[in-house]
């Protein structure tokens, strides 16, 4: 089992990993600093958004990102919105990238 990097190292490397592709996004909620869970918010720019949520797999004996919801951007902030509520702690970042890009899976 590795070590897991604190919340707060391993957003700011993110969002840093996005800056260098262009890639606009911003954080809009800070969570806790060393364990808070990470949700990223992709806004396609057309009216509709996709929450990923990171989550441990265990057949694949791995935490893999996974979506929580898509659709309607509206829909997707309120069950981000309801998903807060549930665990003060969780960061929240924003991505606005047409193409789709989050960059997700180089960050593992």
């Amino acid at each position: 089992m590795s070590a897991r990097l604190a919340s707060g190292i391993w957003v700011a490397a993110y969002l840093r990993r996005l800056q260098i592709d262009n890639i606009p996004a911003y954080v809009l909620a800070r969570g806790d600093e060393t364990a808070g869970a990470v949700l990223v918010k992709l806004a396609l720019l057309d009216g509709t958004a996709r929450a990923y949520l990171r989550e441990y797999d265990m057949a694949l004996d791995a935490r893999v990102w996974r979506v929580l919801i898509e659709g309607p951007e509206h829909e997707v902030d309120a069950a981000i919105t309801r998903q807060r509520r549930f665990d003060p702690d969780l960061w929240v970042i924003e991505i606005e990238d047409a193409r789709g890009r989050n960059l997700l899976d180089s960050m593992g």
